[in-house]
């Protein structure tokens, strides 16, 4: 749902800057909703900073949504949406973000790791450990309204993993989420933005119908959805740019295939 009017935001854009003609879906990639002192990925965001990141996009109406209804609006011809994604799980996704959400009556789609439950962010080597939704906590996620997603099962390289290990990642990750939350995801984030078209392939193969990457170069489509990283430097003139630079890239046809490409390593944020 919409909110009901634009709210003011510390350090905002000067009133000569415009929201540009959009020519594609826009989606921000979330991830740690948590005091970010201790963040040497950059992934981290605090609670005050997202209410005024939220702020920010109404104040330019535009309301956030999980991807999936952002792409079923883009295909109505509906504008004036932005994907919220949250990736990785975390934990404090339930007691930090969701409230701040709610506040603004936005949803997001949280793409989780089913194959760590409880677990924490082994995967990275730097920074703090931080804890991992459980199952009970992913159920509260889908009954709060948001969309879950499948990050894969445990965070691994996908363009690294044999054949079987790759459908267990992609499909057997889609079947325990739709065990545990009685919907069967819909959409797939690829962990560390690390795709190829045998990757790609093997997502739509185990019945997702979209995809997200960061920046996924010419593999570009429906299963290779670009995002847009926000940070907790992220405010006013920087959130802006971030708008336009988004909208300097190729378009994306709902219905897109994929295209021939080698492996997209997009290093960055995990």
């Amino acid at each position: 749902m919409a909110a009901d009017s634009p709210a003011p935001c510390a350090d905002g854009p000067p009133s000569r800057l415009r929201p540009h003609a959009r020519r594609q879906p826009w989606i921000l990639t979330y991830h740690s909703v948590a005091d970010p002192s201790d963040d040497p990925y950059g992934i981290t965001v605090s609670p005050a900073r997202l209410d005024e990141q939220l702020a920010w996009l109404r104040g330019r109406r535009l309301s956030g949504v999980g991807v999936s209804e952002l792409l079923r609006a883009d295909a109505a011809g509906r504008r004036g949406l932005v994907g919220l994604t949250f990736d990785d799980g975390y934990a404090d996704f339930l007691d930090e973000a969701l409230p701040v959400l709610r506040r603004h009556g936005f949803r997001a789609t949280v793409f989780v790791l089913p194959g760590r439950p409880g677990g924490v962010n082994e995967w990275d080597p730097l920074g703090p450990r931080k804890p991992l939704l459980t199952h009970d906590d992913l159920r509260q996620v889908a009954a709060a309204g948001m969309e879950v997603g499948s990050h894969g099962l445990r965070h691994q390289d996908l363009t690294a993993l044999p054949d079987e290990e790759l459908r267990r990642e992609t499909r057997h990750s889609r079947e325990l989420i739709g065990d545990l939350t009685g919907v069967l995801p819909e959409g797939f984030c690829y962990p560390y933005g690390y795709l190829d078209r045998r990757v790609a392939e093997a997502v739509r193969t185990a019945g997702y119908g979209y995809a997200c990457a960061l920046a996924p170069g010419p593999l570009l489509s429906r299963f290779a959805l670009p995002r847009t990283h926000i940070s907790q430097a992220d405010r006013g003139v920087r959130l802006w740019a971030k708008d336009v630079r988004h909208g300097l890239r190729q378009v994306v046809s709902p219905g897109a295939g994929l295209r021939d490409s080698g492996p997209v390593r997009a290093g960055g944020p995990r």
